[in-house]
């Protein structure tokens, strides 16, 4: 496949009246080879899905005592079950996240009060999620943004009865789902009227309110819970999982997921938090996730629970609850899985590098919370023949091309087959499949390698990258998201969110992304191609020459080194182009020829049509088949022909040529117009 590259231009000629470009965003070459479908919803289904999620764990004007811990967390969890085809199935671009500093009251805001009303209608779904602090001031409810101010209540806080108001009024949606996690966020719940704004309890049945707890009660966190969350946002995350779906027909309900939530809250809490939820006004017909794997009505309903608390010998470990991942737990820090059916439970406990402990049975009994104490003890060891062909394989793999890459297999292949527990030759094969175009086999192998290691977090992000290859950019975020909560300052999986980001034409995030990504590898090349295109595909045209400038120097190298480097090595550029190039050395040209692109645009845009011309005929010394470098190319030719009249052989040459190279692009029928009003002013001269 190729690399996107779309124009911002829009252009009208004095003398030559050239076609318009469609706007920004709206004309691309396609990304997709073969999008991976997810499973297809109920029939009752919204027609889109929308959210703002909302987390908040550190307070720049509360006291030390008032800061939380894990709202930020809970966030990106909320996120990853809503986006997961077999949960929310949200498109990504649809979930709007504000953590941290972004979450001010205006941000809350704008996104709640002026986004949400402006992107639903009527047949849609909307999600609110707010984790944070919640504040009860003279009767009045309010949430808490990042810049609350304790002595500034009513002006700095996010009033609930505004909240209320947005919702009922503003927000037009057959489904509305509004889930806060938040001290005192019970007062929010038509259940509770003493501190309630009563505008909520008239609002219609489209509105399923699940909130953490009840007035007066605090919303807790436990940092024993999969590394720390809130506890009400946990057992939420589970439900939306599957766990809540108590029939087993693979949907969880509203109610299902009321009640499942309620339940295991109040469990893992001791009754000291009870979330709330209005059973009465909701329609009855929503569901909040879809999870078709569970579907099985023949099996009954789930027993009293029972609880597992696990410690291990060593930090980082992860540990597989029946085949599950559930967490990486520290050491000296017992590790509380509640909520578990009664009955024999398989538990492993894995660390790369290390022989793991397990799978084994355990025992869960109804209302009983049981240890099981997890040992990493063993190194692995790998026998020399199994090295060798490692070795071996690496050799032919960093040489690159096609040939290489298919000797590289055979070895990989070999070291696998003399030690089935070799996660390295697992994840090679999956690179070297990628850089065959193999995407099967090198998915299979991807995943063989995090069955093995669970922490390998080159495989996790490698198979990222290999899902932006193909074009499934949603899984791909997931895959990246599980990457960044193992560990944030991945560079690499933050400038893949870069790219996924850009090419779901997100670009705030994108461009944030990016600047994380540079911060962390100043020397890595690619975060500042993403960042110049989601610069200039916002209108920053000066900005983004800076960044393609950037790229450009940092990637200036021999083109045969390029044909010998892995691409992991140098960044994020899993599997770009491979199915159209097994050499690294075209995947090396492709990202040089999008740079100069990009700069040729922003040099059309300001008008330099000079300057756009020597960048897009650079662009296409190292791809000559792009009818988007080919069609600005025209553009700037066309402007200088008011001065210049021989410059219209040039454009129309290369108007010909977008038409030539894919005659069904919008662009190629942009250029037939300009093609005719160039053969018509030559005809007049």
């Amino acid at each position: 496949m190729r690399l996107t590259r779309f124009p911002l231009s829009v252009f009208a000629l004095a003398g030559l009246a050239a076609a318009q470009a469609p706007p920004p965003g709206k004309q691309q070459r396609d990304l997709k080879l073969e999008k991976i479908e997810a499973p297809k919803p109920p029939a009752n289904a919204p027609a889109h899905s929308y959210a703002v999620i909302v987390g908040i764990t550190a307070y720049p004007n509360l006291p030390a005592k008032l800061q939380l811990h894990f709202p930020d967390r809970d966030a990106q969890s909320i996120y990853t079950a809503l986006i997961s085809p077999e949960g929310g199935n949200f498109k990504a671009e649809n979930v709007k996240v504000l953590t941290g500093p972004k979450a001010t009251l205006a941000a809350i805001r704008r996104e709640i009060g002026v986004w949400l009303p402006s992107v639903a209608k009527g047949d849609d779904r909307v999600v609110i999620y707010f984790a944070g602090h919640g504040f009860i001031f003279e009767g009045k409810a309010y949430l808490a943004p990042y810049d609350f101010d304790m002595a500034k209540t009513e002006s700095t806080g996010y009033p609930m009865d505004e909240l209320g108001t947005t919702i009922g009024g503003k927000i037009q949606a057959k489904w509305k789902v509004l889930l806060t996690d938040a001290c005192h966020s019970g007062a929010i719940s038509p259940e509770d009227t003493q501190s309630l704004n009563h505008g909520l309890s008239t609002l219609d049945q489209s509105l399923f309110s699940l909130t953490a707890s009840r007035d007066r009660e605090s919303s807790l966190e436990a940092a024993e819970l999969e590394g720390g969350h809130g506890v009400f946002t946990y057992y939420v995350v589970k439900g939306l999982e599957g766990e809540a779906d108590t029939n087993h027909d693979g949907i969880v309900t509203a109610d299902e997921l009321a009640e499942y939530v309620h339940t295991q809250v109040r469990e893992a809490t001791n009754a000291l938090q009870n979330p709330t939820s209005d059973r009465g006004s909701y329609d009855k017909e929503m569901w909040l996730s879809y999870i078709p794997a569970n579907a099985n009505p023949a099996t009954a309903p789930p027993p009293q629970s029972g609880s597992l608390a696990i410690t291990v010998n060593m930090d980082g470990v992860e540990v597989f609850v029946d085949g599950k991942s559930v967490g990486i737990v520290a050491k000296g820090k017992p590790f509380l899985l509640p909520g578990l059916a009664p009955g024999q439970h398989t538990v492993k406990g894995v660390h790369q590098g290390f022989e793991p402990d397990g799978p084994r049975e355990e025992t869960v009994y109804p209302g009983t919370e049981s240890t099981v104490n997890i040992k990493i003890l063993i190194a692995r060891r790998r026998g020399k023949p199994a090295e060798e062909a490692l070795d071996k394989g690496l050799a032919f793999y960093q040489k690159g091309y096609d040939q290489n890459y298919k000797k590289a297999v055979e070895q990989f292949e070999k070291a696998l087959q003399l030690d089935s527990t070799y996660s390295q030759a697992a994840y090679y094969l999956g690179l070297t499949y990628n850089a065959l175009g193999d995407e099967e086999k090198a998915q299979q192998h991807y995943k063989k390698a995090v069955e093995i290691d669970p922490d390998y977090l080159e495989a996790h992000a490698a198979y990222a990258g290999m899902l932006l290859d193909i074009g499934d950019v949603d899984e791909a975020l997931r895959q990246i998201n599980t990457v960044l909560v193992l560990q944030p300052n991945h560079a690499t999986a933050l400038t893949m969110r870069a790219q996924a980001y850009r090419f779901k034409e997100l670009y705030p995030q994108s461009i944030e992304a990016a600047h994380k990504a540079i911060g962390l590898a100043p020397k890595s090349a690619e975060p500042h191609l993403w960042l110049g295109d989601s610069l200039r595909l916002s209108g920053k045209l000066a900005d983004a020459g800076s960044e393609y400038d950037q790229y450009l120097k940092l990637s200036d190298f021999d083109s045969h080194l390029a044909g010998q480097l892995n691409y992991y090595v140098l960044g994020s550029l899993f599997g770009m182009g491979h199915r159209k190039h097994a050499a690294q050395e075209d995947i090396w040209k492709d990202l040089r020829s999008l740079a100069y692109f990009g700069i040729c645009d922003c040099q059309y845009l300001s008008k330099q049509y000079d300057s756009a011309i020597v960048a897009c005929q650079k662009s296409l010394t190292y791809f000559r088949q792009d009818p988007y470098t080919h069609f600005d190319l025209g553009l700037a030719y066309m402007h200088k022909a008011s001065d210049i009249p021989a410059d219209l052989d040039p454009a129309l040459q290369h108007f010909r040529q977008v038409v030539a190279l894919n005659p069904d692009l919008d662009l190629a029928k942009i250029a037939r117009q300009n093609i005719a009003t160039i053969e018509k002013a030559l005809e007049g001269q």
